[in-house]
């Protein structure tokens, strides 16, 4: 038996590989538009897309990674 936190977990999952095949769908399509309005062009663009919007419809995916920083030289 599954155990609440793993069912959520299920769920969340099932909700962000909707949302993503749903936009990689439209960006396929030819539909799918930036939000200035754009029609999107890049893959690597529409993926950001998927993600995001995935996260926002609360999918458990992981914040985008930050470059490290640069020291400045002296």
């Amino acid at each position: 038996m599954a155990t609440k936190k793993a069912a959520g977990k299920k769920a969340a999952k099932k909700t962000g590989d909707k949302k993503i095949e749903k936009v990689m769908g439209e960006y396929k399509r030819g539909s799918l538009k930036s939000s200035s309005g754009d029609k999107v062009t890049s893959r690597k663009q529409a993926v950001a897309i998927a993600l995001s919007e995935a996260r926002e419809a609360g999918a458990d995916i992981p914040e985008k990674k930050k470059a490290p920083r640069k020291a400045k030289k002296s």
